[in-house]
């Protein structure tokens, strides 16, 4: 053993590929002994006096224990590869041996602890945890670390040896070859969870090889900071939504981690946009629940327990008015799926329902390489308007051609939606050249993926420019007329001359979607799509009926005249494209004269706002004044 960890220590000294090391720890570490990942000896008291006085967190508690007893009788999970991934069994095993570990340290009761000895065994035996597609190997590793850990004194020593020798051998030694370790250096995702899961590895293993465990540590946090580089300047995470989810979340998991285990995060915290990432987060879901689930999101979020650790960090409940319905409303087979669920426990601090009011501010804009904003009537009512829309490119990692593209809520159903991502193994299992993004890849040919089925527009009848950048110019929070403007000219720019889209959410009544054009020394065919999951009814050339659950929604076009609404399908073309079921594509087509400037204007009316005064539109020059 000291021979492979002495063999390791060198690796990791000579690794070129490795970030230059800082040595933010310092010679002078000393750690506390296990438990010390997360949740320090004795800190279980406090859990238990907030189970103990609030019907919530009562609940919850007894939801993760109920699960745990429904995995005493599971066989433990087998090395069984997906394609390329092992990830699905990964996370499962995170999943349990994360709650597992949690049931002990609450409990100590040995059933528990002899399950999750069971799974660590078990997964330790594994040939490898699949270190060419690294997230598996993170994900795997973070599970081991908290099981060997929470569970330390209560497994024999051979189980520890064997454990230990895993997370060697499996997880940390692999970081450090130049084949798997890219994400090393890559601001996405793949960074913030490989880099936590080697951390944990670490932290688990720290006593036994300090020096080694210390350079995985600062390499970590040197690391990091490239992906949390990109919530600057106000938190928009661009890979959206669900990604949020993932990167976010295990980013927040090193954090917790370092701080607990060191008493500092050596400043990550304090990175410019991170902590202002939560009011994203908060933002991006709309009164139906659903979120704005642009690029390769889904749709239905759920409890993102990060979000109580921001909470708490920045002493502000409403960060939890979203997490608040799901606390209340989200039932006990949604929780249990969450694989980081014991986290809540940890990081909520006691806060109470009551104290999670709803936030100040109907509207958030945010900057950075996918800008978004997002904006609504209200957080209280279920059939408030909520409009989102985003620019960007891309290029971006995840991302669709869907610049310009916006998604809609009123009286509880989303009018304009998104289809979100696509199973990657369904697209990859078909040979489908999926993470290509070339402006003549296939990627663009997934019929998800392209902008003839996002809320936006396709001009000449190309594809978006995928080396485009639509950047937000321009914004308002007045209640009367919130809106945000967004210059789109770089994603069509080899067919008109500028191309600007604004969109506002008029006195919290009804939504208007303006575009304004300039063209080329050419005719220019342009179509404008809205996406919907309602049935449509042409009323007239100008006006259709959107009808959907007993509620309805008028789609009118105002500009230009003459125009005549439309519908096309939403069958995939390729064999590899997900079905569509239940949807349909509404617009328009106009040929625009070259050398001419004309605008589109569409306004999106709720049936109880059917008889409002609606206002004159303004050229989006007036726009955010």
């Amino acid at each position: 053993m000291k021979s492979v960890l002495k063999l390791l220590a060198v690796l990791l000294l000579t690794s070129a590929s490795a970030t230059a090391q800082t040595d933010h720890l310092g010679t002078q570490v000393s750690l506390p002994n296990h438990p010390r990942i997360l949740l320090l000896k004795g800190e279980e008291a406090a859990i238990k006096r907030t189970v103990e006085s609030d019907k919530t967190w009562e609940k919850m508690h007894g939801i993760i224990l109920a699960e745990c007893d429904a995995l005493l009788g599971e066989p433990p999970i087998e090395r069984i590869q997906i394609g390329r991934r092992l990830l699905g069994k990964s996370r499962e095993g995170l999943r349990r041996i994360f709650f597992l570990s949690y049931a002990w340290r609450m409990t100590q009761q040995e059933n528990y602890l002899r399950r999750a000895e069971k799974e660590l065994i078990a997964i330790s035996g594994f040939s490898d945890w699949n270190p060419s597609h690294f997230l598996d190997v993170g994900e795997m590793t973070m599970a081991v670390a908290i099981g060997y850990d929470w569970l330390y004194y209560g497994l024999s020593e051979q189980s520890r040896q064997i454990i230990k020798t895993a997370i060697l051998k499996n997880g940390i030694e692999p970081s450090l070859d130049s084949k798997y370790n890219n994400w090393l250096n890559v601001s996405n995702n793949w960074n913030q969870v490989c880099n936590a899961g080697m951390a944990y590895g670490a932290l688990a293993i720290f006593e036994d090889q300090p020096q080694l465990a210390r350079n995985i540590i600062n390499r970590a946090i040197s690391s990091v900071v490239l992906p949390m580089n990109d919530y600057k300047p106000d938190g928009a995470y661009p890979e959206g939504y669900s990604y949020w989810g993932y990167g976010t979340s295990f980013n927040v998991m090193l954090i917790s981690a370092l701080e607990k285990a060191f008493g500092s995060d050596y400043g990550l915290a304090a990175q410019s946009g991170f902590l202002k990432t939560a009011a994203y987060l908060e933002n991006m879901t709309g009164p139906t629940g659903n979120a704005f689930n642009y690029s390769d999101s889904g749709l239905a979020g759920g409890l993102e327990s990060a979000m109580f650790w921001f909470s708490n960090k920045l002493k502000d409940p409403s960060l939890l008015w979203v997490e608040r319905n799901h606390l209340l409303n989200d039932g006990a087979n949604r929780f249990v799926k969450d694989r980081l669920l014991p986290s809540v426990m940890l990081w909520s601090a006691g806060v109470g329902i009551s104290s999670m009011k709803e936030p100040k501010e109907l509207m958030w804009v945010g900057a950075g390489k996918t800008p978004v904003a997002l904006m609504r009537s209200s957080w209280t009512d279920p059939a408030a308007i909520f409009l989102g829309v985003k620019g960007g490119s891309p290029s971006m990692n995840h991302a669709h051609m869907d610049a310009g593209s916006f998604v809609m809520d009123a009286d509880g159903v989303r009018w304009a939606m998104d289809f979100g991502m696509q199973d990657y193994e369904s697209l990859e299992s078909k040979g489908v050249d999926l993470w290509n993004k070339k402006q003549d890849s296939q990627r663009w040919q997934v019929f998800r993926y392209n902008n003839y089925t996002h809320n936006t527009l396709t001009i000449n009848d190309k594809m978006q420019q995928v080396a485009g950048d639509a950047l937000i110019i321009s914004s308002s929070k007045n209640p009367a007329f919130m809106n945000a403007v967004t210059d789109l000219t770089s994603i069509y720019n080899q067919s008109v001359l500028k191309a600007v889209r604004g969109v506002a959410l008029v006195n919290k009544a009804y939504v208007v979607v303006r575009d304004e054009l300039e063209t080329a020394p050419a005719e220019t065919a342009v179509r404008w799509t809205m996406l919907t999951p309602a049935d449509v009814k042409l009323v007239g050339k100008n006006r259709a009926e959107l009808t959907k659950d007993g509620k309805k929604l008028i789609l009118e076009v105002r500009e230009p005249a003459n125009v005549e609404l439309k519908t096309w399908s939403t069958a995939p073309p390729h064999t590899y494209d997900a079905p569509n079921p239940g949807t349909i594509r509404v617009g328009f087509e106009i040929k625009v004269p070259a050398n001419s400037k004309t605008a589109l204007t569409v306004l999106l009316i709720p049936e109880k706002a059917a008889k409002t005064a609606r206002e004159k539109v303004k050229p989006l020059s007036a726009w955010g004044k």
